[in-house]
């Protein structure tokens, strides 16, 4: 068992709900923690978390790529240039990001786009962002560089009107709920979230044997030995499928980046994390953030089960690591020419954000991208050749 710092609001709800239901998901109890209520990590409200209530940057609990680094969120607004150029630039265009932090990737995309005028003069932004605390620190940031009337927030994807899309997700299904799935002596169980007898703890426990879970994973996931951990992530395999089947009939591109992986350990991946350094996932929920590596083979299966559709069907690109993706866009050659002008701690930083974004040990191979482009689109920058 594992005991919180303190019993907070978030633990009481939890505690309540599991006194009178019995033990919870593992998607219920993030779903709970994140954005569950007033309490729930991203809503602003929670008492474990940092008085600015911002859990990005330095001063808060963890730094994602565009927070590291200009060079990241310019690499994708010119990424978005490029895709709608090979498009024959269509016109009452739509950019979408998934959960837009504090805005700065989206603010660096739009600068970097103005070499392009002709992409900004009709773009509206929709932002899916659930959070009242983000979209306001979202308003502030984007203020003057779009005409407040072509931005607008939803709550989620599904209420985004469908038109010719470019859609960004950095660091956004790694925040979705997962179920976790484990093999037994006596067969799979879920592994579920319960409370002590005490009242003051939560820990993992299994839940009853069940055939149906067997029928839930694939072939090469069924046959496993005692103590493997499956996940799945129904709600992310929903975003790819949904942008999947809208690509199939408007012009556009979907570009999800986050860390993951191909092939799966056979062991949790569901880690919290608290002022940059990991934290216990059931201790005080509501005071950290709360993630699961994302599977990037299963979104590929999902995106390609729209090629037997027939022939307009969708293109499906890599996964390959982010490390490749923004070599291949040119963030070395970006690097050297900021580096040109600047101090010497200036260039120092530029190197180490560099390093950060593209190592092999760092953020390089850990993290990966895939994109998913309507069916004329049929080579992208970043990726190479396209590979279904």
């Amino acid at each position: 068992m594992v005991a919180p710092d303190s019993l907070g609001p978030a633990f009481q709800t939890l505690a309540r709900h599991i006194r009178r239901h019995g033990p919870i998901t593992v998607a219920n109890y993030m779903s709970q923690v994140l954005v569950g209520g007033e309490h729930g990590y991203y809503m602003g409200q929670n008492t474990g978390q940092s008085a600015s209530q911002d859990p990005f940057g330095v001063t808060g609990d963890f730094t994602t790529a565009p927070e590291i680094s200009q060079m990241f969120g310019e690499l994708i607004g010119l990424w978005c240039v490029d895709c709608w150029q090979r498009l024959g630039c269509p016109r009452d265009l739509q950019l979408i990001e998934l959960g837009p932090g504090r805005g700065t990737l989206m603010a660096d995309a739009l600068r970097a786009a103005r070499l392009a005028p002709n992409f900004l003069q009709t773009l509206k932004l929709a932002l899916v962002e659930v959070s009242p605390a983000l979209r306001r620190k979202q308003e502030e940031k984007l203020a003057g560089l779009l005409p407040s009337q072509r931005i607008a927030w939803y709550e989620s994807l599904g209420q985004v009107p469908e038109a010719p899309t470019f859609l960004i997700a950095n660091e956004f299904l790694d925040a979705l709920p997962i179920r976790q799935f484990e093999q037994t002596e006596d067969g799979w169980r879920e592994r579920l979230i319960g409370l002590s007898p005490k009242g003051d703890e939560l820990g993992f426990v299994q839940g009853p044997t069940d055939p149906l879970i067997g029928k839930l994973l694939s072939a090469d996931q069924s046959i496993a030995e005692v103590g493997c951990i499956i996940e799945s992530c129904a709600a992310a395999e929903a975003h790819v499928a949904e942008m999947a089947g809208r690509l199939r009939e408007v012009p556009g591109a979907a570009l999800f980046i986050d860390y993951g992986y191909v092939a799966s350990s056979g062991q949790s991946s569901l880690q919290a994390v608290r002022r940059h350094s990991y934290h216990p996932v059931l201790a005080a929920p509501g005071s950290a953030d709360l993630s699961a590596h994302v599977n990037f083979a299963r979104l590929n299966k999902v995106a390609a089960d729209k090629l037997a559709a027939g022939q307009d069907t969708v293109q499906i690109h890599g996964p390959t690591t982010q490390g490749t993706f923004l070599a291949q866009l040119g963030i070395r050659q970006r690097a050297e020419r900021l580096m040109a002008t600047a101090t010497p701690d200036q260039a120092s930083d530029i190197q180490s954000a560099l390093d950060r974004l593209t190592a092999p040990d760092q953020m390089g191979d850990l993290f990966k991208v895939l994109a998913i482009t309507s069916p004329q689109l049929q080579e992208v920058a970043g990726f190479g050749s396209v590979a279904n």
